[in-house]
């Protein structure tokens, strides 16, 4: 959430940032509500401090046995007023609240404006793509041909956008969450947490899922618990109402989930194959930082994101994300797309932003630097590390062969019990 101070004294730099984002949303609507926010508030003094000058009238006219009736019955109409406008200045409140919670944050200076993602602009790219001296095929031809992703049974077991895996796929899956982990823990010197998969309301609006996007999550019928719809959300939310200590910070987690999303608004995009599905496996990352190194610490978290790809021999590329394109909630953000040669070109495979202090408003997160000193809102980032899914897509179409198999990247077959190649399932 935008501080509402910014946001009014700041009103024409908001209302250009949000047709930078596309947004339909009136900026004025934040000066016209906090400018009667603060008239019924300043009339509420007023008559607060009438009541209490003429109540003193009032008792020093009783204890002079004089009639007080004509100002007793000024006053009654005066509280009642008073109540009135309570109950106006607390709709008001609401409003506002209720409005703020729906504008995105203010991308950073760096950020190119752009109206969607053909204005993002690539930063660099790592390694090369592979040669085949055959036609490379998609991931779900190769699958299915190996046995190991079955689709028609996924479907019948639940519907569409859902897959089986089996055998190697299966312990493929495992074996990259562990690798993913293991990397972030010992060298990247994250803390790993294991979070409940399930997250209330006040977690999700914490993040800004909410309440934009609730039509993207799931919910559990008589339940005010929703699917986590990434790790960001239970992981960012450890600290929700807390005052850390700035010594403390960074503080760094990394986090394995399922995660569930309705996909709503992708109709008709990647219904083959794992690329969009409702449920999928990701390894997150998250930070809390001081604000003045947030960036500084975007650059690295993203740098930790690319090193699984590296690992794992991966030709990818970074891009920045333009205004149109980017996230609601982040200021900045580097999105990671892996070659996939059956498809003949770059997907997302990791998106790492920097949210500012937006999050932290939300979730009332904030920091000390020191004894006594007053408590600031820290910065908050996360990025994937990675989305298990779509790098056993990479995988399957980098490192198919001719015949059919796949090759095991080196770094993940310990993690597979020294499977050098995944043959046909018997």
């Amino acid at each position: 959430m935008l501080d509402l101070k910014f946001a009014r004294d700041h009103n024409d730099q908001v209302r250009q940032m949000l047709q930078n984002r596309r947004s339909d949303l009136d900026a004025t609507q934040i000066l016209t509500l906090d400018e009667r926010r603060r008239q019924v508030l300043a009339e509420v003094e007023t008559l607060k401090a009438q009541r209490n000058r003429v109540n003193q009238e009032i008792t020093d006219l009783k204890k002079a046995k004089a009639d007080a009736s004509a100002l007793i019955g000024q006053m009654k109409a005066v509280s009642d007023r008073i109540k009135e406008l309570d109950q106006e200045a607390a709709k008001t409140d609401q409003a506002l609240r209720e409005f703020m919670l729906l504008v995105p944050n203010v991308p950073h200076e760096s950020v190119p404006v752009g109206l969607s993602e053909a204005d993002n602009v690539e930063v660099r790219r790592w390694g090369s793509p592979p040669v085949f001296d055959f036609t490379p095929r998609d991931h779900w031809d190769i699958g299915e041909a190996l046995g190991i992703l079955d689709f028609p049974r996924a479907a019948k077991i639940t519907g569409s956008r859902f897959t089986l895996l089996k055998g190697a796929a299966s312990r493929m899956e495992r074996a990259l969450i562990n690798y993913m982990l293991d990397l972030h823990t010992t060298r990247h010197g994250y803390t790993e947490v294991l979070p409940p998969f399930m997250t209330n309301a006040d977690s999700l609006m914490g993040t800004g899922q909410l309440p934009k996007f609730g039509e993207d999550l799931f919910k559990l019928e008589g339940w005010n618990y929703y699917l986590v719809p990434t790790a960001e959300v239970p992981v960012t939310n450890i600290h929700r109402d807390e005052i850390l200590a700035g010594d403390d910070l960074p503080i760094q987690y990394t986090a394995y989930t399922p995660c569930f999303r309705a996909e709503a608004g992708s109709h008709g995009k990647d219904v083959r194959g794992i690329i969009r599905q409702h449920q999928f496996d990701k390894v997150e990352m998250v930070q809390f930082t001081r604000p003045e190194v947030s960036f500084d610490q975007l650059e690295q978290l993203t740098r930790h994101a690319e090193a699984v790809l590296q690992g794992l021999g991966l030709h990818y590329r970074v891009m920045v994300l333009s205004t149109g394109d980017m996230g609601f909630s982040s200021a900045k953000t580097y999105d990671l797309e892996v070659w996939l040669p059956g498809q003949e070109t770059f997907r997302e495979i990791s998106s790492c932003s920097c949210f500012t202090d937006f999050q932290a408003r939300r979730a009332n997160i904030r920091f000390r630097r020191g004894q006594g000193a007053k408590p600031e809102f820290v910065h908050t980032l996360n990025g994937s590390g990675l989305a298990v899914g779509r790098t056993m897509v990479a995988i399957l179409e980098n490192y198919q062969q001719a015949d059919g198999t796949v090759v095991v990247p080196e770094a993940l077959r310990p993690y597979m019990g020294g499977l050098e190649r995944i043959t046909p399932l018997r």
